[in-house]
């Protein structure tokens, strides 16, 4: 865990990662439990716009023939197809009304399990003088493990919160080597009761 407290402060931003209808239990790519990070995530989302600070968050936005469904040969059942309710954001999820929404994923031959591939988010960032990223979401062992490996390579800070990602753990024990990998990495373990 990051060490004493920490202060948010201007330059840093909140992601929050594909929490999605399809990504919940009852969705076509349910990840196990990933509702119980709702109210954790509604929590920072508080943190951060109480002190005026950015909430980005990122979402898989397919066409309904993309590369990655199990019909077209891809590993995944069909999720997230855009503009149906599988590919909305969580009903509990509290975004503020100016929340940055990155779509991503969206063609039908590419798949991006990073927030920040094909989407312009790096320079995004960049302009709105984020330097610190509090990354949370669904799943760690894919788009947040993505997500936060590309924000290392751009050269940002991030803060992986811990108490608000789950895995899909196709293989068990993805999820702990995903996290262990974000962490070799550079990424800064945090959890709710860190930040003040």
């Amino acid at each position: 865990m990051a060490k004493g407290k920490i202060s948010l402060d201007t330059g840093d931003a909140l992601l929050i990662v594909d929490v999605q209808n399809d990504f919940l239990p009852g969705g076509s790519l349910a990840v196990p439990h990933g509702d119980t990070i709702v109210p954790v995530l509604n929590d920072y989302i508080q943190h951060f716009t109480t002190r005026g600070l950015p909430v980005y968050a990122s979402r898989d936005w397919h066409p309904p023939a993309h590369c990655s469904f199990i019909d077209q040969g891809g590993p995944w059942p069909a999720h997230c197809v855009a503009g149906t309710p599988g590919a909305d954001f969580a009903p509990g999820l509290r975004l503020p009304p100016d929340a940055v929404v990155i779509s991503k994923a969206s063609a039908v031959d590419s798949d991006a399990y990073s927030a920040f591939q094909g989407t312009g988010l790096t320079q995004q960032l960049r302009d709105d003088g984020v330097q610190r990223l509090f990354v949370g979401g669904l799943a760690t062992d894919y788009c947040v493990r993505h997500t936060v490996l590309d924000a290392l390579d751009a050269g940002l800070t991030v803060f992986l919160l811990r108490d608000a990602i789950r895995a899909v753990d196709v293989h068990a024990g993805d999820g702990q080597r995903a996290e262990q990998e974000m962490l070799d990495q550079g990424a800064v373990p945090l959890e709710l009761d860190a930040l003040q």
